[in-house]
């Protein structure tokens, strides 16, 4: 607060006139940051002991009248009536402006700052984190802050969780650690003080096709519980969520839907498309290139020259792809700033977003403003309707209903059916299309997108966002840069959003498949089932050579109970279309496949297998109807036939320890997002 001098006796200077007088507000003299600043409002109570107080700041005089209902002087947060003093001739005579302010502490304890943590406060309000760093009682707790090089200021100020799951096992998280360092830079230029703390995080094209794959979407629930366990057990004011990747993402925001506190997410961002051969390429060349080599369409070499170029660098995946269709969707429900989802990783610009993110929690605490006023029903609902116009994952029909489960809110599959059949598919995205996220973010981003839905109406326009602004406030002015990246409303890719959901007697609970990678001519197929009790069996005969054109895969014991894990496919589906037969082959399941994958693949399949749904019962030679315009999935059985299987099956037996375990009694099906049991 400047020059203390005289703290304890007046100390009158003589100063030059002013040129002007205004109203003085002693907060933004001192220099307390704005989120800070508190109304010019007396909280002096009457009947309490008074102490007053003249001290020099910056060459003028002021008297402070103190509170003594808690120790009186050099207080952490006192009750403050401050009287400046300007003279206003040579004799001294002064005109008293009077400001009353709260006023809480600068960096270092002074008169109305000090050391004890008592009443600290925001906005006149109490803090969340008081509870661990306020009162006489907390003298320990304080002790162990300072232990981590905290000052008396920085305890006193609004304490900023940042959730990062940086690590160096998954390329879209590799540069979180810089990305945090903005977050925190942003939170202290705002007058918070942030204190990081780390999720495990795992990669699922690292992991595909082998056991870790089953450890995904369980994952989701962990670092859902584990984002909670630290925002409880210490109880901070807001909450910065940095993931990046597929299941990070949304157990991130399974939890602040749960906690319900001012949050804000900002992602790592994509990954620039690779090159080779002078096209653009990303991960699922790789793995559709694998197929080819099989067949001898490629060489090995220049299935090497792929692996080493289709990753240039940090973010996640190019394509919409899981982590990508849930960056977009953040900015979406609202609980992110513009352009998270398609600012590449790499560029400056993310950084930035990064350090406006940490500014922005800040606003966020002073406004209140907490997920359950953002995650409404109608942000929900856009949400839908964006992914169904970018052609997002598979898998946001399994992370949207369960972060609405969280927030209070039902989503249902058939909630996905009815926003498809009025959206229209506007951009063509990676794998189903030529572009990836990079090319998005240049068309005008997810804002642009939104922007030309809502011409059609099919944008909900008063969901508030972390902004502090509506959607359709935060949409003004936005426009396509690319009409062929994102078409315009009158010249869609597809009629109908990117996915669909099936329902029949093979699927009474729904399936799901990404109708806009699909070709045309397997939008409607039936044919024999060939039958696969695991991912691996399958796998190995497409890479053989052994399917034959026209058969249905159909690969059980994968489901969220079954597998367990509910793992992720994408192996299998870019063997199928490295080796040609995408376009006359389907493939089934009660798993779930990648957003990178294309083709007639339609997973989540419930009920699942294990639990005796029809699935468990196909036989090899069955006929299997797909009829994905008319949202239908059937086993070409009599109905007593498949009630006489179903009596007879019996569910097999697996040997599961630790995780796995426990994760395969508590979780529910794919239908409700694969949530834990209540």
């Amino acid at each position: 607060m400047g020059d203390h001098r005289g703290i304890l006796s007046p100390l009158r200077l003589p100063i030059p006139p002013p040129r002007h007088t205004t109203t003085y507000d002693p907060c933004l003299h001192a220099g307390v940051p704005p989120a800070f600043r508190l109304p010019a409002r007396s909280r002096f109570g009457e009947g309490r002991a008074r102490r007053r107080e003249s001290c020099l700041i910056r060459n003028y005089e002021y008297t402070f009248y103190l509170s003594l209902s808690t120790p009186p002087l050099y207080q952490q947060r006192s009750y403050v009536r401050c009287e400046k003093s300007i003279p206003t001739s040579a004799h001294g005579i002064g005109t008293r402006l009077r400001a009353e302010a709260l006023q809480r502490a600068g960096p270092e304890p002074t008169m109305v700052q000090g050391r004890h943590g008592h009443d600290s406060q925001q906005g006149g309000e109490r803090m969340r984190s008081d509870s661990m760093k306020k009162g006489l009682e907390r003298a320990p707790h304080r002790s162990l802050f300072k232990a981590l090089g905290l000052t008396d200021g920085e305890i006193a100020r609004p304490m900023i969780g940042i959730a990062n799951s940086a690590n160096e096992v998954i390329p879209g998280h590799l540069h979180l650690h810089q990305l945090s360092d903005a977050v925190k830079a942003g939170v202290r230029m705002a007058g918070g003080t942030p204190l990081e703390f780390f999720t495990i995080g795992i990669c699922d094209g690292i992991i595909m096709g082998h056991e870790g794959m089953k450890y995904s979407l369980s994952s989701r629930e962990l670092i859902a519980d584990s984002v909670e366990s630290m925002a409880m057990a210490y109880p901070f004011d807001g909450l910065v969520l940095i993931p990046n990747c597929d299941k990070i993402i949304p157990g991130m925001m399974m939890a602040a839907a749960r906690l319900n506190i001012p949050t804000l997410l900002v992602s790592g961002g994509p990954m620039l498309a690779g090159e080779f051969q002078g096209r653009e390429i990303d991960l699922i060349t790789v793995f559709e290139s694998v197929g080819k080599v099989k067949v001898g369409e490629m060489t090995e070499k220049d299935l090497g020259e792929i692996e080493g170029c289709a990753c240039p660098g940090a973010g996640s995946c190019a394509g919409m792809f899981t982590a990508n269709s849930m960056n977009c969707v953040t900015e979406v429900l609202g609980l992110s700033l513009p352009y998270n989802g398609t600012i590449p990783a790499v560029f400056a610009e993310r950084i930035r977003l990064g350090k406006k993110s940490g500014i922005q929690v800040m606003e966020l605490i002073k406004k209140n403003l907490t997920p359950s006023k953002i995650l409404t029903k109608d942000a929900f609902e856009n949400a839908v309707t964006v992914d169904m116009a970018f052609g997002g994952s598979t898998n946001t029909a399994l992370h949207l209903p369960a972060i609405a489960r969280e927030a209070g809110i039902k989503v249902s599959l058939q909630t996905f059916n009815e926003i498809s059949g009025k959206t229209p598919h506007l951009c063509n995205m990676s794998p189903g299309g030529p572009h990836h996220i990079q090319d998005l973010h240049r068309a005008g981003g997810i804002p642009a997108l939104m922007k030309e839905l809502s011409r059609a109406g099919l944008i909900h326009q008063d969901p508030l966002t972390v902004t502090g602004k509506s959607i359709g406030e935060n949409l003004k002015g936005k426009k396509i840069f690319n009409p062929e990246v994102i078409r315009p409303i009158e010249r869609p890719y597809h009629a109908t959003g990117g996915l669909a959901v099936l329902f029949g007697n093979l699927a009474p609970e729904g399936a799901v498949v990404k109708q806009s990678a699909v070709d045309e001519a397997m939008l409607k197929h039936r044919g024999p089932a060939r039958v696969f009790d695991s991912e691996d069996e399958a796998i190995k005969v497409i890479l053989d050579r052994k399917i034959k054109k026209g058969e249905v895969l159909v690969i059980r014991y994968e489901g969220p109970k079954g597998g367990p894990g509910m793992r992720e496919m994408l192996a299998p589906t870019s063997a199928m279309v490295g080796v040609g037969r995408d376009r006359d082959v389907a493939l089934l399941t009660d798993g779930r496949f990648s957003g990178g994958t294309r083709g007639a693949a339609i997973g989540h399949i419930s009920p699942e297998a294990a639990v005796g749904g029809a699935i468990a019962v196909v036989r090899n030679g069955d006929q299997i109807e797909i009829d994905i315009p008319g949202k239908r999935l059937n086993l070409l059985i009599s109905n007593e036939e498949l009630k006489e299987r179903l009596s007879r099956w019996k569910a097999p037996k697996k040997e599961l320890k630790g995780y796995l375990k426990r994760y395969a009694r508590l979780v529910t099906s794919a239908n409700t997002g694969a949530t834990f049991e209540d």
